[in-house]
């Protein structure tokens, strides 16, 4: 009989039950709490590790498992890994950010992108506080306008981009978008020939884009000197994508009557939860009420959890299977 691969689990992961049981019929699971616990002597041995967000395996931590040959996230993203060096090493990273079919029906985070909308725009959470402190005035809670008399532009026309486009034509709304490499014929967008004239023409600007080289503090002071007075900002792709600073300076400014975010720049640091009150845009969001922010939830249905983590467990068994040969 052939020893199953052995595979390391953290309890911060929070897999599903049914999940967390296929998991030990198809391997020798090894359980500790977090990566914090992690030694070479308990690493040597794994073939397979799946990887939380929030800490990062690069050389240092890859080179104290020798006989690893997967590293495994059920995210679209890997920040959190050094994929370079891990194929150098003859590792397979797992992700699912080539997994385009099984991802068009992963929906949360462009249902989590609409719930931000409505919240900044309608000024939701804080119409809630006021009820909750026993007031009932709505004149305070007013809307700028209906959605079907703004325009939302569109930054990153993939996947989620274009759920997020088809509901806003569901509200009636102008759809403008960027994207160099994604064209939307048929569908009633209007296309913006550069991101600049997107930001200029939109009331909503609305980001998913992945965090590459170039797109690091992609909106800057000077990007959001360009929005048009009064726009709304929502980010449910990556916080490096914008300056904070500059962000808040142009809430402060009243450039922008809000914004909404799902993502923190740093948030990938280890230790990143201990220190979030520190950030500046959640000091900033303490005693204003025009930025909204969460907790990076944005895919975070517990569906959609089943789903991702079955997905990467298949995957990696493929992948063990082609290793083998």
């Amino acid at each position: 009989m052939t020893a199953k691969p052995v595979l390391r689990y953290y309890d911060l992961l929070r897999y599903q039950p049914e999940n967390l049981a296929l998991l030990k019929e198809r391997f020798q699971v090894e359980t500790v709490s977090s990566p914090d616990e992690d030694r070479p002597q308990d690493l040597s041995h794994i073939h397979v590790v799946i990887a939380p967000l929030g800490y990062f395996w690069g050389k240092e931590k890859i080179d104290m498992a020798p006989a690893l040959k997967v590293i495994a996230s059920n995210t679209t993203g890997v920040p959190h890994i050094d994929v370079d060096y891990a194929v150098r090493r003859g590792i397979r990273v797992i992700s699912l950010k080539n997994e385009a079919s099984f991802l068009e029906s992963i929906t949360p985070t462009a249902e989590m992108t609409w719930a931000l909308i409505l919240g900044i725009v309608r000024k939701v959470p804080w119409s809630f506080q006021e009820v909750c402190s026993g007031e009932w005035e709505r004149r305070n809670f007013g809307g700028r306008t209906m959605l079907s008399r703004m325009a939302i532009g569109i930054v990153g026309l993939g996947r989620l981009g274009k759920m997020v486009a088809r509901t806003a034509r569901s509200f009636g709304m102008k759809v403008l978008y960027y994207d160099p490499f994604v064209t939307m014929e048929g569908e009633g967008l209007h296309k913006s020939v550069s991101l600049d004239d997107l930001v200029s023409q939109s009331d909503i600007v609305s980001v998913h884009i992945p965090m590459e080289p170039q797109n690091a503090a992609l909106f800057d002071r000077a990007r959001f000197a360009r929005f048009r007075d009064g726009a709304y900002f929502i980010n449910t792709s990556r916080g490096e994508i914008v300056n904070s600073e500059d962000l808040r300076m142009a809430l402060v400014s009243g450039k922008l009557a809000g914004a909404a975010v799902d993502v923190l720049d740093g948030e990938f640091v280890p230790g990143f939860k201990h220190h979030v009150g520190d950030h500046p845009l959640v000091q900033y969001a303490r005693t204003h009420d025009n930025l909204l922010i969460t907790p990076h939830i944005g895919g975070s249905t517990v569906d959609a959890w089943r789903l991702t983590e079955q997905h990467t467990i298949q995957l990696t068994l493929q992948a063990l299977a082609e290793m083998a040969g």
